[in-house]
């Protein structure tokens, strides 16, 4: 889109838009001194080519949300998934037991949200006084702003629950206002997103044709309010703006699992997206750090998909998966000796001199020495029994999370061999067994293949051109379904779910036979939460529900509490394990008061008015 290059093209000459943080205004949250290389609010508005950088500069702050190491992925903060034991002590001090009201990612997302938030409110404040913009473009960009500054003040609240409210720019040293309370900061939101839907000049919905797709829409403003409606209980008001969302145009994309490549980035399911591009250092996080070594450019697996998540889908038919069914005895086995399932074929063979041959023989020896219950293993149909538990489920789980002995095209070569996710590993990127190789390649994890170059599809995984989706179609008929469940309305609820599902070919619907039958609010409460794991699984949506649902700490930590509104134990995450369940690191919940964050050590030093969370220190 025409929006996409111009922030590209701002970024890529280094001129950071004039940078719209470029207000005498700057906000003392994330800046330590008035910069002298900026372009003073009086003057930016000076022209409409210089408040189109404005604007598009307040675009430009999502940008670095999953750029490079500017951030990390928030699926990380649930069971979904778990960061490789070499990145996790720098990296989650929140889930390690170990943070302070000093740590970084803290003080990080303050400054984020903040500065976007600076941004919007410059624009609001000030775009009226451009000369030379038409007042319908004026209006259009001012609604935009109002959506991205409740966007940053809705996760700010998700997190902090209640935040300092600044609704204009505020000059630098001066922004000493105190917390406003979780429901100030939501009816903020509110407002915002109000002021968005009102304005006539933002539309509902951009076809992908226009070069406009890509900007802010009335459909993401109704669904942001939405989800502010679900937090405050309010399902009527919530159903309604989900509804709304339904007579848009939107729809759901035909094929799930090609949705999330570059070549379909632009489609009619998407109804808010972070834009990346292939330029240089301008492309998405994810293709690298949710890869692997035989993805182009040798990717990283950084984010590693937990078991917990894998075991939670369902065989297609609706009924829940139980490892046991398909292999008896495995979960009372100890998880060194229940290895043995994962193990290749043919390992247990005489060695006749060659070098594969004795790579074989080794590897049996190397399990004996581990643990493995080598009773068990099938010389010949070891590979084809681990498959059975994984082929005929949900189909959601192949596509989403590349399994043992499934396979995964890479582009680490010219020829882009498929490999195999073996175990152990024996292969070379371009020779027969052609192994599908990790950076942990002492260890056998599950490996994502959401997001994912395959082959060639980008140039290089440092700059992948992957569109990343905030706001989804299938999002937001999930979202209608949890507020029409809550109102009492299971049956109407139970029809977008459907819609759902059945974009996914051999998923059973619910209510169409007895693994699928609702039986009441409270199932269906538990089937829509279900239902947005395994749609949404790895796109950073999660953590904002199970915060909002209060059962983050159960699922994340094994925490076990029940909750008023969730009669359901679960067993818990609690840290990250190889396939089999060994463990790598255990993480440590110290309490209730980590279900809100820290307000930074650093902001209260600032601004004195700022009082801290209770339990953080």
């Amino acid at each position: 889109s025409d929006l996409k290059k111009n922030i590209i093209n701002i970024l890529s000459t280094g001129v950071v838009l004039v940078s719209s943080i470029l207000f005498s205004s700057c906000g003392p949250d994330f800046l330590d001194t008035t910069p002298s290389n900026r372009v003073s609010t009086n003057e930016a508005f000076t022209s409409a080519n210089k408040a189109n950088a404005i604007v598009n500069g307040a675009y430009e702050r999502f940008y670095y949300e999953f750029i490079g190491s500017e951030a990390r992925a928030w699926d990380q903060f649930t069971e979904i998934m778990d960061l490789d034991v070499n990145w996790v002590s720098g990296n989650a001090p929140l889930l390690l037991g170990s943070a302070t009201a000093s740590s970084h990612q803290f003080a990080y997302w303050w400054k984020a949200f903040y500065e976007e938030i600076y941004r919007t409110s410059n624009v609001i404040q000030n775009i009226d006084q451009v000369p030379d913009m038409s007042d319908n473009i004026k209006a259009r960009n001012k609604a935009e702003c109002h959506f991205l500054r409740a966007w940053a003040y809705y996760r700010a609240n998700c997190l902090y629950r209640g935040v300092p409210i600044y609704t204009e720019p505020v000059e630098y040293g001066k922004a000493t206002k105190a917390r406003s309370t979780e429901e100030e900061v939501w009816k903020q939101v509110i407002d915002d997103c109000t002021a968005a839907i009102d304005e006539p000049n933002l539309p509902n919905k951009y076809a992908i044709s226009s070069s406009d797709y890509g900007r802010v829409t009335k459909a993401a403003a109704y669904y942001l309010r939405g989800q502010v409606y679900l937090w405050q209980k309010e399902w009527a008001k919530a159903s309604a703006d989900f509804k709304i969302i339904t007579t848009m145009g939107y729809e759901l994309f035909g094929d799930y699992k090609a949705m999330f490549k570059a070549a379909n980035e632009k489609n009619n399911e998407y109804i808010f997206q972070y834009q990346y591009t292939d330029d240089d250092r301008l492309g998405n996080y994810f293709s690298q750090c949710y890869g692997n070594r035989v993805t182009v450019d040798n990717a990283w697996n950084n984010y590693l998909p937990n078991p917990m998540l894998i075991d939670s889908y369902e065989w297609a038919n609706g009924k829940p998966f139980n490892i046991d069914e398909m292999i008896p005895g495995y979960s009372s086995m100890e998880p060194k000796a229940r290895s043995v399932f994962y193990l290749r074929d043919s390992l247990n063979v005489n060695a006749t001199g060659t070098k594969l041959d004795k790579a074989y023989k080794a590897g049996y020896n190397q399990m004996v020495t581990y643990g493995s219950d080598m009773t068990k293993y099938l010389e010949y149909g070891n590979e084809a029994r681990i498959k059975a538990i994984y082929e005929g489920r949900d189909p959601r789980l192949l596509m989403n999370i590349i399994t043992p002995y499934s396979e995964y095209t890479g582009g680490c070569t010219p020829d882009c061999f498929t490999y195999t996710l073996r175990w152990p590993y024996f292969g070379a990127d371009a020779e027969y067994p052609y192994d599908l190789r990790t950076d942990t390649n002492d260890r056998y994890y599950y490996l994502w293949r959401k997001f994912v170059i395959e082959g060639r599809e980008s140039r290089t995984i440092w700059d992948s051109d992957i569109d990343i989706p905030i706001f989804r179609y299938a999002g937001a008929l999930l979202s209608l379904a949890e507020a029409l469940n809550e109102e009492g309305k299971t049956t109407e609820a139970i029809k977008y779910v459907n819609q759902v599902r059945a974009r996914i070919p051999g998923l059973a619907l619910l209510n169409s036979n007895s693994w699928t039958t609702v039986t009441g609010q409270d199932n269906m409460r538990e089937r829509i939460r279900k239902e947005m794991l395994w749609e949404l699984a790895g796109e950073n949506q999660m953590y904002w529900k199970e915060l909002r649902w209060g059962t983050w700490a159960d699922k994340k930590f094994g925490t076990n509490r029940l909750t008023e509104s969730d009669h359901t134990k679960y067993n818990g995450a609690n840290g990250m394990t190889e396939i089999w369940g060994t463990k790598r690191y255990t993480l440590n919940y110290n309490g209730d008061y980590e279900l809100k964050w820290a307000i930074p050590l650093s902001e209260i030093e600032r601004n004195p008015n700022l009082k801290q969370n209770d339990g953080w220190k």
